[in-house]
């Protein structure tokens, strides 16, 4: 004869934990299951390209990623440009020497174009 057990607190579905990372971002396994072509940064593998979401966060942390040259940065920003059309993101910068501290723009201006 089988039992029910009751639980305490906020039910949980199977598989939950590995959902999410502690920063809200993509689990490692999926991440690491990613192609090379999935990243603005294939080598170092930061910035994946894999949908609207990642696109927009890429654009928008493109100046934080350190230790790479600006023949690497043009190259990123031809595939983060690349993934834009094809998740339909609206990118207004023509390049990535628009962004961050040293623009005349506040922030980016990536944004979904889907209604």
């Amino acid at each position: 004869m089988a039992t029910k057990t009751k639980s305490k607190g906020k039910a949980k579905r199977k598989g939950a934990a590995k959902d999410k990372t502690k920063s809200g971002g993509m689990p490692a396994a999926e991440r690491g299951a990613l192609a090379e072509q999935k990243f603005a940064f294939p080598k170092e593998r930061k910035e994946p390209l894999n949908d609207a979401a990642h696109v927009r966060n890429a654009v928008a942390r493109f100046d934080q990623v350190k230790g790479v040259g600006a023949s690497k940065k043009d190259a990123a920003w031809r595939r983060i440009k690349r993934a834009a059309k094809k998740f339909d993101v609206d990118i207004s910068e023509k390049s990535w020497r628009e962004l961050g501290s040293g623009s005349t723009k506040k922030g980016s201006k990536a944004k979904s174009t889907k209604k």
